[in-house]
């Protein structure tokens, strides 16, 4: 953890039990439904956090969509558009066949998601439940993926999937301010499936330890792993995909997600040479001054192109660069008990009430 957030942490750490106390209140309000919540004509997924920063819900979001669609089903990705500039009540990113909004407009995962998913609709908004009711009665969709979904109380699902990243698991199990959590670790009672994803040889043994915790604390919730599957990197210029390992070599890598360093062990997982590395804030923000910059790094170290990931990538289409870009592709398999699972809750959905 960077020093400047345990700086951040310790100062805010008096006021974590008055925002536990606060979120539990919250919680315990939508639980006996004094807060209303909507329950839908079709079954919902949610795959959220506990934890502040990325734990990898596109990529499992993404794969979920792409499972649920080759079982015969028409699902709809439902995000609130985080960063996205998009302003109405419901944003269609995509809805199934065009592309309307770019990553300023729609925020930079749903307008991934919609790149890598054709075929599949996508949809924004601050109050969820009005882009989940227009994906059923204007798209004809009859199953929704609610992305980063846990704290979104007022639309009811049929199956909590809840997700940690292997390599930062809990954080350091405070609530926010005083740590990582968004809310008191009584809230996994909610989650119906935990998923511990990014699991690679490094972080197994620890994450292991941690599902053997999750299934103490809350028995009969099943616990499951996934990794991160390299499938090439996409050449900006013409989109074509390359195998890795014949990439032009020193790259300088470059990203503005949750956690930089985690790309950048990715591309050394991957055995690929950087001559530098440039990590920034999440959903940053792409001026021609940064990139300039980053390319004068690139080139001064030597790099013969350039590496980011594919959610920084849906920010730079149309920028002009002298080294050429690339993008790696990751792919998340799901594991068989949780597909299982999830066909199950369909099936077994209970009515609207």
């Amino acid at each position: 953890m960077p020093d400047s957030k345990k700086k951040l942490y310790l100062l805010g750490r008096p006021f974590s039990p008055l925002y536990s106390a606060a979120m539990q209140l919250r919680s315990l309000l939508y639980a006996r439904r004094v807060f209303r919540r909507h329950r839908l004509e079709v079954p919902v997924i949610s795959v959220g956090n506990l934890t502040m920063g990325g734990t990898g819900k596109t990529p499992v979001v993404s794969a979920l969509a792409s499972f649920l669609q080759a079982q015969g089903y028409r699902p709809a990705i439902i995000s609130r558009g985080y960063g996205g500039a998009a302003g109405n009540r419901v944003n269609v990113v995509s809805d199934g066949a065009t592309i309307f909004l770019d990553a300023a407009q729609a925020g930079d995962e749903p307008r991934l998601m919609a790149e890598t998913l054709p075929d599949i609709p996508v949809l924004t908004g601050i109050v969820r439940v009005l882009p989940c009711r227009h994906a059923i009665r204007a798209l004809g969709c009859n199953v929704l993926l609610l992305d980063d979904g846990f704290q979104h109380l007022a639309v009811d699902r049929d199956i909590n999937i809840v997700l940690f990243s292997a390599d930062t698991l809990a954080g350091n199990s405070r609530v926010f301010p005083g740590g990582d959590l968004r809310e008191p670790a009584s809230a996994l009672r909610r989650a119906d499936v935990f998923l511990l994803t990014g699991s690679t040889a490094t972080n197994r043994a620890r994450a292991e330890r941690f599902a053997a915790l999750l299934t103490r604390r809350f028995p009969g919730k099943p616990v499951f792993s996934s990794a991160y599957v390299p499938v090439g990197a996409r050449r900006e210029s013409d989109q074509t995909l390359h195998a890795l390992t014949s990439l032009p070599s020193p790259l300088h890598g470059f990203c503005g997600i949750a956690r930089p360093l985690a790309f950048r062990q990715s591309l050394a997982d991957q055995q690929i040479t950087l001559s530098g590395f440039t990590g920034l804030h999440d959903h940053q923000r792409y001026t021609p001054g940064l990139l300039q910059q980053i390319e004068k790094e690139a080139l001064s170290s030597g790099a013969r192109a350039l590496i980011t990931t594919a959610k920084d990538m849906v920010k730079l289409t149309g920028c002009s660069f002298d080294l050429p870009l690339f993008s790696l592709r990751m792919e998340t398999h799901l594991d068989e008990g949780l597909k299982s699972i999830v066909l199950s809750s369909l099936q077994t959905a209970a009515p609207p009430k």
